[in-house]
């Protein structure tokens, strides 16, 4: 199991323990799902923040 999907299921689990029940409770894990998916990413190093950093920014690090 990569690291990525450890992280995806450890924030739907804190969203289940955190509030259970109801849109609003599938909302906040949807967004913790997303974020424990994201940071699971970056500890891989699938992911750099930099790089999304300067493509926020409108800079291209191709160019």
């Amino acid at each position: 199991m990569n690291l990525a999907l450890v992280g995806l299921l450890a924030g739907m689990g804190l969203g289940f323990a955190g509030y259970f029940g109801g849109f609003a409770a599938f909302l906040l894990v949807a967004v913790l799902g997303a974020a424990g998916f994201v940071a699971g990413r970056v500890l891989e190093g699938d992911l750099d923040l930099r790089d999304l950093g300067e493509l926020l920014r409108g800079r291209d690090r191709r160019r």
